[in-house]
């Protein structure tokens, strides 16, 4: 398979809730035209994206949404589930650790990490925080696959580090930070500070968001 653009793999995300709404409104069919206008996209990079994947469409007949769905859960790796460990149990890892219905979305909380003395031992969401020396014993034993890391940028590396250490190769960074991992390690930053910078830049500048799409 050819290097899949970044960008595409984070459209494939938005087609599969569109197809999710779709299904649960009991629609059996759509097509490019309607995926590109609910994801605000070009008919034609809809059916771009999905041909680094196979043919998933009829011509003329579009798209049957379960089939469609399917597939691209089988893609993004949805098929099974993720166990995660969050380290930084400070308010933004507590408001991840206590959002309703976790699980639902095939990502299971297996493990709460901090260095705080009095935070270690707590019980947060049915779940005990632990010290992150402890990141190599409960990552094997709990199988866990995903890290979160939710402390402070100047903490941010120390975290990654630990994360990788453990054996952990998908990191999910909400500290505002670059943080550096090896090469085999993938890591997506959640920098909601750098989302509004983009969006003061569309807001002053909305013709070039035109030109850009």
């Amino acid at each position: 398979m050819s290097t899949i653009p970044t960008a595409t793999i984070s459209r494939l995300v938005t087609y599969l809730r569109i197809l999710e709404q779709l299904e649960s409104q009991g629609i059996k069919r759509t097509s490019s035209e309607h995926l590109a206008e609910e994801a605000q996209v070009s008919a034609f990079q809809v059916r771009k994206d999905l041909a680094y994947f196979g043919r998933f469409g009829t011509r003329g007949a579009g798209y049957t949404v379960p089939t469609l769905r399917r597939e691209l859960r089988r893609i993004l790796g949805l098929t099974r589930s993720w166990n995660v460990a969050i380290i930084g149990m400070g308010r933004l890892g507590q408001a991840i650790a206590n959002y309703p219905n976790f699980d639902s979305y095939d990502f299971i909380l297996k493990g709460l990490f901090d260095t705080d003395p009095e935070k270690i031992g707590q019980s947060i969401s049915g779940l005990e925080v632990f010290h992150p020396e402890q990141l190599p014993r409960l990552v094997k034993e709990k199988g866990i696959d995903i890290g979160f890391i939710t402390v402070s940028p100047e903490a941010a590396q120390i975290a990654a580090d630990a994360l990788v250490q453990a054996g952990i190769r998908g990191i999910l960074n909400f500290a505002p930070a670059v943080i550096n991992v090896p090469k085999e390690i993938h890591v997506e930053p959640v920098d909601f500070l750098a989302g509004l910078k983009r969006l003061s830049f569309y807001i002053q500048n909305p013709q070039l968001k035109e030109e850009l799409a």
